[in-house]
């Protein structure tokens, strides 16, 4: 399929990721599986490729380059290595822009260069054991006490929080009977401050590669310092960033489809059943003729999007129906595919087998498929 979204510095950006992908990740990719978690040493060797600090002003070691694009590139590469770097795709997709848009010049100058070094890591805690993609229902607080707030609170289901540095934390500082959105605040706490303690590293079905913690917070003092943005203005903050982060989910649906695609084909050529190609059977041909056809579909609406993304055109309702329908098509081809595979395609030693599992959450995170259908029924006016 040809595609007209990316620039020449894309595709030369894309040549150095699909190195570094295959030279400093793919060889140590099963090491990091059984660990649990992508070293801290990874995040080092990117920002030193300059890969983190993209988005980042030059001033701090950056490239000033917002264009989200290459982070396209970077999953793209990622998936056709076999391989996920999802934590690194939280810090440059959704974490980074709470920062860059709210921070002021005293925080740029603190955390900046650290994020574009990959010498601080970061997440952000929304999710809560009672509440998930109804942030309204936030329940972990902060209160007022002179220069710091006092947090009290925990969060579930965080994405790299087992070695963040600063972790973003949605609170509540006030409540309105009236309004369960307003009263929300963004706090920055960072590693090491008293209270603040990581709880259990969850066993995920899927993308063992990519740490999720419980964490918890008890009389944490963040200073007022480490505050983003106003007080109480979480929830137009957390809105505005929410059609990009599902874009990226998107993304990376599409990728790893495309993935599934590929190590399909070529183990269909290879693999014989009654003496004959497996390939040669004509379901063979029909399922992935099927999926390939979805793959294109999902790709060209994907693209369009990012494009609309980049011009600041994307609407919420539209990112909503592009993670709808690439994670749904995801679901069915990694399926597809994998039936392909009959037994070998259970067992953890072929990547189909990993694809499918860890296909299993998009249609949940960033937002379940039943809430992208509440969000597309309003825009239709139902």
């Amino acid at each position: 399929m040809r595609r007209e979204l990316f620039t020449v510095d894309h595709e030369a950006f894309r040549q150095l990721v699909r190195d570094f992908v295959a030279k400093e990740v793919v060889p140590h990719y099963r090491e990091w599986e059984h660990a649990g978690r992508l070293p801290r040493e990874l995040f080092e060797k990117l920002g030193s490729l300059g890969v983190l600090g993209i988005s980042l002003p030059e001033a701090y070691g950056g490239a000033g380059l917002h264009d989200y694009r290459y982070n396209v590139v970077l999953q793209e590469e990622a998936a056709r290595a076999l391989v996920t770097l999802g934590t690194v795709r939280t810090q440059l997709d959704v974490v980074l822009p709470y920062f860059l848009a709210y921070a002021d010049e005293d925080q740029r100058e603190r955390w900046f260069p650290g994020l574009a070094a990959g010498r601080l890591l970061t997440a952000v805690a929304m999710t809560e054991p009672g509440t998930g993609s109804d942030l309204a229902g936030i329940r972990t607080t902060a209160v007022r006490d002179g220069d710091a707030y006092v947090l009290n609170g925990a969060k579930t289901f965080i994405t790299g929080g087992l070695l963040a540095d600063l972790v973003i934390v949605v609170a509540r500082t006030s409540t309105d009977p009236d309004n369960r959105r307003a009263g929300l605040t963004l706090l920055v706490v960072e590693d090491g401050m008293p209270g603040f303690a990581r709880g259990r590293v969850l066993d995920k079905m899927g993308i063992k590669v990519q740490d999720t913690v419980e964490l918890s917070f008890d009389e944490v003092r963040v200073p007022v310092a480490n505050r983003l943005g106003e007080e109480g203005a979480a929830f137009g903050y957390l809105g505005h960033n929410l059609p990009q982060e599902r874009m990226t989910v998107a993304v990376g649906s599409v990728a790893q489809a495309k993935a599934a695609l590929d190590t399909t084909l070529e183990y269909v050529r290879e693999r014989q059943v009654f003496g004959t190609p497996v390939a040669s059977f004509q379901n063979t041909k029909f399922e992935l003729a099927a999926v390939a056809a979805e793959i294109e579909a999902a790709q060209m609406m994907l693209d369009r999007a990012v494009r609309e993304l980049v011009d600041g055109e994307l609407s919420g309702a539209d990112a909503a129906k592009v993670k709808l329908f690439c994670t749904e098509m995801q679901g069915r081809a990694v399926d597809r595919c994998l039936q392909l595979f009959g037994g070998y395609g259970y067992i953890l030693e072929y990547p189909i087998a990993r694809l499918y599992a860890d296909a299993r959450i998009t249609r949940i995170y960033a937002g379940t498929s039943e809430v992208m259908k509440v969000i597309i029924a309003k825009s239709l006016g139902l």
